[in-house]
């Protein structure tokens, strides 16, 4: 884990990072996900997140958190492989673990100046939203690469 350390942010510590961040004057672009198999729509998303601010914050599913919602065959990747190998990408600053059902506990403690998400949510539906825009950010969907997805690519394999 000594290759992502300097991008992996303590969760108790985001909060403090972020206030220096803003008195920099640096925008904070968040989004979230499990990224677990990294494929060209994950990286042609978050070089579109990266560039509508300064420091882009990912907050990652952690391995129990995914587990729950995509059962018990996911994630592929634990949370520290997925964690370095997000790390790996230029346009990724800081990753956060986060274990609750949604990422509104730890949108708030960012609060970013963008909340990013793929275009496939609708904004009402975006974790968030609300409590971004209410401070003065914005919410914005960015379109995805179509069929590129970790799902298409496990029924891919599972079909060999």
């Amino acid at each position: 884990m000594s290759d992502i350390i300097g991008k992996l942010a303590a969760r108790k510590n985001i909060g403090k990072l972020c206030t220096r961040l803003r008195a920099r004057r640096q925008k904070i672009v968040f989004t979230n996900g499990v990224f677990d198999i990294l494929h060209i729509g994950h990286v042609r998303y978050l070089r579109k997140a990266k560039a509508l601010g300064d420091v882009l914050i990912i907050g990652l599913n952690t391995d129990k958190s995914v587990k729950k919602f995509k059962g018990s065959g996911r994630p592929l990747n634990r949370q520290s492989d997925r964690a370095g190998v997000l790390s790996a990408l230029e346009c990724v600053d800081y990753i956060v673990y986060f274990s609750e059902p949604t990422p509104l506990k730890l949108i708030q403690l960012i609060r970013p100046d963008f909340l990013v998400k793929g275009a496939d949510y609708k904004i009402k539906d975006i974790v968030g939203a609300d409590f971004v825009k209410s401070s003065g950010g914005k919410v914005i969907r960015i379109k995805l690469s179509v069929g590129r997805s970790t799902t298409n690519l496990i029924k891919k394999i599972k079909s060999l």
